[in-house]
């Protein structure tokens, strides 16, 4: 939903940027930081959605073929794409805490001073909480039966 939001907010800023700099010759300042700063903002918001949902781009033609002759292969390498996934998104998570003290601590911030200027740190811990929430969901997937991943039913809810 917040991700939602953001990508409306970014839609406002860029048309009003666009308005501003044709009608008026006055661009909005800080225009290009702001798309930076929401195109960050939304993949991270809508990731543990979209793991959530089973929505998360990857080939399933090869699962699906082994899932039509081996259920339970299918299903264990589904578990072990998972916890790949796991390790992947817990990587990031530990890399990015020292990133988010130090932008805490030092409120470091992106911009043009005297124009416009935002700190990093909300950046740096938005990708820090949702890298957590991805493993928590991965892990979820991993511990879950394999029969409610592998079957078609809840793939289309």
């Amino acid at each position: 939903m917040t991700g939602t939001l953001m990508v409306l907010a970014l839609v406002v800023v860029v048309n009003y940027d666009m308005l501003a700099r044709t009608l008026f010759h006055r661009p909005l300042h800080g225009a290009i930081e702001l798309v930076q700063f929401a195109m960050v903002l939304i993949v991270y918001l809508q990731l543990p959605d979209v793991i959530r949902a089973n929505r998360l781009t990857r080939s399933e033609g090869f699962l699906l073929l082994i899932e039509h002759f081996s259920p339970a292969l299918s299903g264990l390498l589904r578990r072990v794409i998972d916890s790949l996934s796991f390790v992947i998104m817990a990587l990031i998570a530990v890399a990015s805490f020292p990133l988010f003290i130090e932008m805490w601590e030092s409120q470091d911030y992106f911009g043009i001073p005297g124009v416009f200027t935002a700190p990093w740190w909300p950046i740096k811990l938005t990708i820090l909480v949702s890298a957590c929430l991805c493993c928590a969901l991965f892990a979820l997937k991993v511990m879950a039966p394999i029969k409610r991943f592998g079957t078609k039913e809840v793939e289309s809810e």
